[in-house]
């Protein structure tokens, strides 16, 4: 112990061993004592001395220690000794009492001696597996100092531990287990344990997630106040972001888990926005990245609208437009949420109408968007802030025809209103403004609104602007050609004015042949173009030069040749002369070896060091990098061969419609394939179930017949057993077998009887009918003949009668010419005789009229009596054919009574011959000696 003190200070005599030997020392006091407590002070000894001496330290002691880990586990005090050494020896925080003075290439040297010792003690998986061994152990000597032990291993070599710990059985687990811990201590440390476990692995994010770590997590953030939180809270939502950005699997794990929705209260703020500590800064700003990440563009577009649908309807988006339109939330903090709720709904139709219906808390009301764009359009506010507004206003347009229409109609004439600021007058005022910067977000923005739309390219064509008091009005694309020639001639103008003006204009007619035709139609802009584009200008006019080249190539690319003196080959034609094509080409080449356009085709968010790089947006790369390929070959065409592609494309158009028939067909046929495989599955299934029914119905059939031969064999026993028995039992089965006979037989004679009686009832009804059937058909037969023979006798004196007068009629009117036609010298004999003979006639006439009336009366009325008969036998033939029909219903009774009796008798005459073998005498019933005597009676009738 003498020794020990020495080190710790004692006072000893003679010279002092230095820092070297002394640890050499307590190291071989570590290897060879064989007392618990030498070790442990020799232990303790060597971490007082590892923040010092620590090369010595890490040197010497390390695989002491290590064995010191594996063989005294028993005592936690040594075990967390031990630990702290090692922290000590790899760790690279820096220490406090560390000079101020102390260069960079010690502290490189450190960082480096940090490494090494991680590498010496990681060489061996096992000492990793033994480390998270010690961490299941519930001292707090042993579970604190091990977890910051591989906390900083994993500082220091996080890809090989992490690789260690991905294979080691229940590894991941036991770490997850921290969270759990009651200490808080332990419980935070672990949190930057698994911080650094979870950085750029994606296996152990799944399996971090999949521990239920979203819950736990979650529940902390709760517990320490959500955002209101300490550093705690911090640490929780980067574990968050660590395990949820870039990893699809556990992004789709936390939306089905519904955690999107439990973030929502983190951003309800209350009125009072006065107090924003630091922490509250941090936190909320890391909650908002928390949102992004789950709707940011990279991610597959069906997990960004999945968790934009999940958002709206649980309100996240409604609360972070409520932070949006708060007053006194920090610049960084509103910054932040512009962008979160920018990529909320870009994209999504139902999150973009909603963000369109926000209005700002103001006098009188204005639309969000309006108040966003004022921000944008003034120079006075953070170029952070004016950046984000542009993204919010691009994602609120994107994918988004609706908004773009509702955009533009605010600058066409007829829905201008003069008392109110809209978006549009915005952006036209941005555009025009003295500010640089302005002009390029409004330009950029305008264009925005034409992304892919024609229609509201060929509407935005009708937007007139007063320029001043007394001159016509001139169109919006006038207007920006005027600006592009008057900042060129301007001395000092900035690049970045010209080049937003290019990007809108060159958006703006793409794809639009109308466009086209109206930009060429002034007389300035071509020649202004070819200007531009054949100057040899500095390194910063070579972009400028570059979207003049574009913008001519758009007007070769989408021209309709609708104008004479700008046709295709004529602008060609003057490339070629003025420029020269291959340094057209190369001017055009300019743009996509841009630095700036690079950076600026990486992601969609406008993101900018300076305002002075602020050149490129995102979209219109996209379309350079559509355009620049088609441009170059349109250019390098001679007429011959766009009239050779012409035709090719209009054969390819011919052989497009035949394939389309084709495809049609093929989706038919498929349609009637698949509708037919239906019905032959149905039918299977039919097959199946009938196979399955016959199948069961064979069984039960060959159960029936296994029964029916047990019974029979059962039948055949008894009988047997009963006729060798004989006479003598006359009790037990025999006794009861005979009283059942009996009742049988007695059921069966009343049976008998009343059949027997329904027979005689319907005899009876079938006498009745027969004999009704025949009184009916007599009296209606001559009565119809009579009939018919009285109207055929009056029919021959009708013709008679008609014949007759007929005849005297013809008399009549001979004797009428005759009078008329005779000489007037010959006068009839006398006046007398011709007037007697003239009133008998017509005496006669009016006698034969008045018996022809009665004639027709009489037969009229016999033809009424004809009908009636007529009807009459027509009834009385239907009853006719119901009494046949009821008599043959009754005689098939009568025959199946019959057959029923006859059964009957069959089975009396069985049972009678059982009971007879039974030994039983039967007497005979009272109807049978009727039957029988009736019978005998009959005999002698016969022949």
């Amino acid at each position: 112990m003498n020794f020990f003190r020495g080190v710790m200070g004692g006072q000893t005599a003679g010279p002092q061993p230095s820092g070297a030997e002394t640890i050499q020392k307590l190291c071989d006091r570590v290897a060879s004592s064989t007392l618990l407590e030498d070790r442990r002070d020799a232990v303790r000894a060597l971490k007082s001395l590892s923040k010092k001496y620590r090369m010595e330290v890490g040197t010497q002691s390390m695989d002491h220690l290590i064995n010191i880990l594996q063989t005294d586990r028993s005592d936690s005090e040594i075990l967390g000794y031990a630990l702290d050494t090692l922290y000590n020896v790899i760790s690279n925080d820096e220490e406090e009492e560390q000079d101020e003075s102390e260069d960079e290439n010690a502290q490189k040297q450190a960082d480096d001696l940090g490494t090494q010792f991680t590498e010496t003690f990681i060489q061996d998986p096992e000492h990793i597996t033994l480390l998270l061994t010690l961490l299941e152990e519930f001292d707090f000597h042993v579970r604190w100092p091990g977890v910051k032990l591989l906390t900083a291993l994993l500082k220091s070599q996080g890809v090989q531990v992490q690789g260690i710990i991905l294979v080691s059985p229940m590894g991941v687990s036991r770490l997850m287990d921290l969270l759990a811990d009651s200490r808080e201590v332990i419980r935070n440390d672990g949190l930057l344990l698994l911080q650094q476990l979870t950085k750029g692995n994606a296996a152990i994010q799944k399996i971090v997630a999949f521990e239920n770590a979203f819950e736990r997590l979650l529940d902390i953030i709760t517990e320490e106040g959500s955002s209101d939180g300490g550093i705690v809270v911090e640490d929780c939502l980067l574990l968050l972001l660590n395990l949820l950005k870039n990893n699809s699997s556990n992004q789709n794990f936390f939306k089905e888990g519904s955690y999107i929705q439990r973030m929502k209260p983190w951003f309800e703020v209350g009125d009072d926005n006065s107090g924003w500590s630091a922490q509250k800064v941090t936190n909320l700003h890391l909650m908002l990245q928390l949102v992004r990440v789950m709707v940011s563009p990279v991610n597959s577009p069906g997990a960004t609208a999945s968790c934009q649908k999940c958002m709206y309807q649980c309100g996240l988006l409604q609360q972070l437009c409520t932070i949006l339109m708060a007053t006194g939330v920090p610049a960084d903090i509103l910054t932040e949420t512009i962008n979160t709720v920018s990529e909320v709904i870009r994209g999504s139709q139902v999150n973009q109408d909603y963000f369109a219906s926000v209005n700002a808390p103001s006098n009188p009301p204005r639309p969000a968007i309006v108040v966003l764009l004022m921000s944008m359009v003034n120079e006075r506010q953070p170029f952070v802030l004016r950046c984000a507004v542009l993204y919010c206003f691009q994602c609120f347009l994107f994918k988004n025809q609706k908004g773009q229409g509702e955009i533009v109609a605010t600058l066409l004439p007829s829905t201008i209103d003069a008392n109110s600021i809209s978006a549009g007058q915005l952006l036209c005022g941005g555009l025009f403004s003295a500010d640089s910067l302005s002009n390029w977000c409004a330009a950029v923005a305008l264009a925005h609104t034409l992304q892919d739309n024609l229609t509201q390219k060929e509407q935005l064509l009708r937007v007139q602007l007063a320029t001043s008091l007394g001159k016509p009005p001139v169109s919006l694309l006038q207007q920006c050609t005027n600006i592009l020639s008057q900042t060129k001639a301007e001395k000092g103008s900035k690049v970045q004015t010209r080049v937003g003006l290019l990007m809108l204009l060159c958006t703006w007619i793409s794809n639009c042949p109308i466009a086209v035709t109206h930009f060429l139609h002034n007389q300035d802009n071509v020649p202004f173009l070819t200007a531009q584009i054949s100057e040899n200008l500095g390194e910063d006019e070579r972009l400028v030069q570059g979207l003049c080249a574009l913008l001519l190539g758009i007007c070769i690319y989408y021209n309709d040749n609708s104008l004479e003196n700008y046709t295709k080959e004529k602008l060609k034609q003057l490339i070629e002369k003025r420029i020269g094509k291959e340094n057209f080409v190369e001017k055009l080449g300019f743009i996509t070896k841009h630095e700036l356009y690079s950076r600026a085709a990486l992601k969609p968010q406008p993101v900018f060091p300076s305002p002075e790089q602020m050149l490129f947006d995102h979209e219109f790369t996209r379309l350079v990098k559509e355009l620049e390929g088609l441009i170059t070959k349109a250019v390098h065409k001679s007429s011959e061969e766009e009239k050779k592609e012409e035709e090719v494309k209009k054969t390819l158009e011919q052989h497009d419609n035949i394939v389309t028939q084709y495809k049609e067909l093929i989706r038919e046929q498929d349609a009637q394939i698949q509708e037919l495989k239906e019905k032959v599955s149905s039918m299977t299934t039919q097959t199946e179930q009938l196979q399955a029914t016959v199948s069961q119905q064979q069984s039960q059939i060959q159960q029936h017949k296994d029964q029916y031969n047990i019974l029979k064999l059962k039948l055949g026993k008894e009988s047997q057993s009963q006729s060798s028995q004989g006479d003598t039992q006359v009790n037990g089965l025999q006794t009861e077998e005979l009283s059942q006979l009996r009742e049988e037989l007695e059921e069966l004679r009343r049976q008998q009887t009343l059949l027997q009686t329904q027979l005689s009832e319907k005899d009876a009804l079938i006498d009745s009918l027969k004999s009704a059937a025949k009184a009916a058909e007599g009296p209606a037969g001559s009565g119809n003949t009579e009939l018919l023979q009285e109207l055929e006798a009056l029919k021959n004196q009708v013709q008679a009668h008609l014949a007759e007068i007929g005849h005297l009629k013809a008399e009549r009117q001979e004797l009428l010419r005759r009078a008329e036609a005779g000489p007037s010298d010959t006068a009839p004999p006398t006046d007398g005789s011709s007037d007697a003979a003239k009133a008998e006639l017509e005496n006669r006439l009016a006698a034969q009229t008045a018996e022809m009336e009665q004639l027709k009366e009489s037969r009229s009325g016999l033809e009424q009596q004809l009908a009636a008969a007529t009807s009459t036998a027509a009834i009385l033939q239907t009853e006719k054919a119901k009494l046949q029909t009821e008599v043959q219903e009754s005689k098939k009774e009568q025959d199946d009574l019959l057959m029923l009796l006859a059964d009957q008798d069959q089975k009396i005459h069985s049972l009678k011959q059982r009971l007879k073998d039974l030994g039983e005498m039967v007497r005979k019933h009272s109807l049978e000696v009727k039957q029988d005597q009736t019978f005998t009676s009959l005999l002698p009738s016969l022949p």
